[in-house]
């Protein structure tokens, strides 16, 4: 298990294959990676992991506790960091920056966002309901849930039961994704298919967990 690293989604583009067809992409661009520590299972942390950090950050534009920790490892400070379970053999020495050819083309990823918030919506548009019917007495509620529960027993609505709400705004991770293509020299890493998250959001990309390396 190889560690992953923290990438920026810079948006949507579409290349032509061979045969002409049509593949749309997401850019993912990487900046300034660099592994920031890492825990070992000899030590008091019990498992092997590698501590990821992006983005430098002002120093101003970092917290009090974090300033000393970068301060301690001597590193520039990064806006943004992230732990990665590694196998024993594969974690890496502090310093060592990682870039977008970490990833080679046709392999497999898991890519982890936060999805684009839409606010409060409603059952149809949340979790694709069929809605109500559109004559024979149903009127100004075509768009509703219907009924919730039951009657006297058990005479409460269930946890968990979909309805009308907050919706987006989570964290979500797309699986067995493709990397269509690297450009080392950009640090850009194309990912074949959408990613979750909006534009300019942090994604986390590493191998893909169910399928071979």
């Amino acid at each position: 298990m190889r560690t992953g690293l923290i990438a920026e989604k810079v948006g949507m583009t579409q290349f032509f294959a061979a045969d002409g067809t049509l593949v749309p992409v997401t850019v993912l661009q990487v900046s300034d990676c660099i592994v920031v520590g890492k825990k070992t299972a000899d030590s008091k942390d019990g498992y092997d992991a590698v501590q990821i950090g992006s983005k430098k950050a002002k120093v101003n534009n970092v917290t009090k506790p974090m300033r000393e920790f970068f301060a301690k490892k001597e590193i520039e400070p990064r806006a943004h960091i992230k732990e990665f379970r590694v196998s024993s053999e594969n974690l890496l020495d502090q310093g060592l920056e990682i870039k977008a050819d970490h990833f080679k083309e046709g392999q497999f990823i898991d890519v982890t966002g936060t999805s684009v918030g839409k606010g409060f919506a409603g059952a149809m548009k949340r979790h694709n309901f069929g809605g109500l019917r559109a004559s024979h007495g149903v009127s100004v509620s075509h768009r509703s849930h219907g009924s919730t529960g039951n009657r006297q027993d058990p005479g409460k609505v269930f946890k968990n039961k979909k309805m009308a709400g907050h919706m987006g705004a989570r964290r979500v991770t797309k699986m067995n994704l493709t990397v269509h293509g690297v450009d080392a020299e950009k640090n850009l890493i194309f990912v074949r298919g959408s990613v979750p998250g909006s534009q300019g959001g942090i994604v986390y990309v590493r191998d893909a967990i169910k399928k071979p390396a």
